[in-house]
């Protein structure tokens, strides 16, 4: 497992590049967010573009400004180590006690009061699919840290009016470990059915222009 170098100026002089880069491909990055937020929390976001570590980057430096880490694939970091920098650590799923030790080491991080984001689908997903299948890697963080809320964080890509493509993202009330019922698979389950209605309302609002409340980060 490759563990987390982070470095405050290299996320500094990243974050400046990837700004000129959202500017370039997308009309904007729109955020909708409760008024109450944690200080810390198990982020739960959609996986359905290359973009999406990027988006989630951005917006933690832009809004959130927690202490922000992200679980990455191995072959993805060793691709491109300089992640790291940035707070991704790995995980190989071909190895089952590299999953192990990635779940603790988030879980660690978590207890530090961090903050972990994590793609439950584990791969790139098409945007509309149904089922989302959600992996158990989530709960298990989870499960060591259960004081730690998991905030759901929708994402949504969409071609409106204009040229370029817009960005949408919907986080949504907090929930705590404890409040999902039955065994991990079960909860896993839960939070998969909580966290599809919640993609699905947002889309709803982008294809019929209800974003008036979603402020524009870019």
């Amino acid at each position: 497992m490759i563990e987390v170098r982070k470095s405050k100026w290299f996320d500094f002089g990243f974050s400046t590049f990837t700004k000129r880069l959202f500017r370039r491909h997308y009309r904007g990055i729109y955020l909708s967010a409760p008024s109450s937020l944690p200080p810390n929390a198990l982020w739960c976001a959609n996986h359905c573009s290359w973009w999406d570590g990027l988006v989630l980057h951005y917006i933690n430096r832009e809004y959130l400004k927690h202490d922000f880490h992200v679980m990455m694939h191995e072959k993805g970091l060793k691709e491109f180590p300089y992640f790291k920098r940035l707070g991704a650590f790995s995980v190989n799923r071909e190895n089952p006690r590299d999953i192990v030790k990635a779940v603790h080491y988030g879980s660690s991080l978590l207890n530090e009061g961090k903050t972990v984001a994590i793609f439950p689908q584990g791969d790139e997903q098409h945007l509309e699919q149904r089922p989302l299948k959600f992996l158990s890697g989530l709960m298990a963080m989870a499960e060591k840290s259960p004081d730690t809320p998991i905030l759901p964080m929708a994402l949504y890509y969409s071609f409106g009016r204009e040229q370029k493509q817009e960005i949408y993202a919907e986080i949504g009330e907090p929930v705590l470990y404890t409040s999902l019922p039955g065994s991990r698979k079960e909860k896993t389950k839960a939070l998969e059915e909580q966290f599809t209605g919640q993609l699905d309302r947002l889309k709803q609002k982008v294809v019929t222009g209800d974003t008036k409340h979603f402020v524009n980060l870019l």
